[in-house]
């Protein structure tokens, strides 16, 4: 873990500086968050929002890792900052991810006239909701909000 190549995973904003990664980490989030609410208001289409998500990771990845180092998750940056007491930008991986899905929410409120159905990404299983949409309760295959 600590050989020079893989330095612990740290997410760090190399080598295009600070405000870079903050526009990268911000705009994936952002992007991430806006399809969810968007695939997953959608009754016909909502089953491929894990899909969708996936997808997405896998292209942010590929795409944006070199920016910002592509976390996306706070809890992720800190646990790899961790084991190292490395803490340069660990502000970035806290601040644009919330920000850009705040964004995302009001972007979404703003172009949808769908409200949100759901939180959870799958409900064709056997599991109920935690989130209490009352998806299996009403007997339907389908995110219409209560």
């Amino acid at each position: 873990m600590s050989h020079a190549e893989v330095r612990y995973a740290m997410t760090r904003p190399e080598p295009l500086g600070r405000d870079i990664a903050f526009l990268a980490e911000f705009l994936i989030s952002l992007g991430l968050f806006t399809v969810v609410l968007l695939v997953s208001s959608v009754p016909r289409i909502a089953r491929f929002t894990g899909l969708c998500s996936g997808a997405l990771v896998a292209l942010f990845i590929t795409l944006e890792a070199s920016l910002s180092g592509m976390s996306m998750n706070p809890a992720r940056s800190l646990s790899s900052a961790l084991p190292t007491r490395s803490w340069t930008a660990l502000w970035i991986y806290f601040t644009a991810p919330l920000l850009g899905m705040l964004t995302g929410v009001e972007l979404y409120r703003t172009v949808s006239s769908r409200g949100v159905a759901c939180a959870k990404l799958h409900h064709q299983n056997n599991y109920r909701c935690i989130f209490r949409c009352g998806y299996r309760r009403r007997g339907v295959r389908s995110y219409e909000p209560l």
